[in-house]
């Protein structure tokens, strides 16, 4: 199925180009676009005598059943990140997958680290829920983790940095 920003940007490129008409057709939808003339009152009037160029009629057609607008979910949005002195200098510990951060092996388990706590290259400091699946995090480096970058149960992206960890 076509998201809203994808059928936006086929109109802005229908709209913008020479062609008069457009069909697509695919992922269970049918789109069909037509610009050129203007229909007011059920009768169609030639280019000329129009004011204005029309945008294109867009006509979305699915297949699927009807769509149920999903609950409303309240974002945390995340706390803007405060600069530790010149966080240049310290090592990032990264994400190395999207999924869901968890600071501890359990809910009601302590946190694998805390700030102030000395890592090693293979210490965990995390587990990464991607698909089902717990990946442990490794520090990668030896060192003092500084800051904790991200929230438990929070979601991250490929890259995300997590920590931050002062070299030794």
């Amino acid at each position: 199925m076509l998201k809203i920003q994808e059928i936006r940007e086929l109109i802005k490129l229908v709209d913008q180009s020479s062609i008069s008409e457009f069909e697509f057709e695919g992922d269970g939808a049918k789109i069909s676009m037509k610009k050129g003339t203007l229909k007011t009152n059920g009768f169609e009037q030639p280019e000329s005598v129009q004011h204005a160029a029309p945008a294109p009629v867009v006509e979305v057609k699915t297949e699927s059943a009807p769509v149920v607008p999903a609950p409303k979910v309240e974002e945390k949005k995340p706390e803007a990140l405060t600069v530790v002195e010149d966080d240049v200098n310290y090592h990032k510990i990264v994400s190395p997958m999207v999924g869901t951060f968890y600071k501890a092996p359990a809910p009601d388990a302590e946190p694998y680290v805390n700030v102030g706590d000395k890592v090693k290259e293979n210490t965990v400091v995390c587990i990464v829920e991607a698909m089902k699946l717990m990946n442990e995090i490794e520090a990668e480096v030896r060192g003092e983790i500084v800051k904790v970058l991200v929230e438990n149960g929070q979601l991250v992206e490929y890259g995300q940095p997590l920590f931050l960890v002062k070299p030794e």
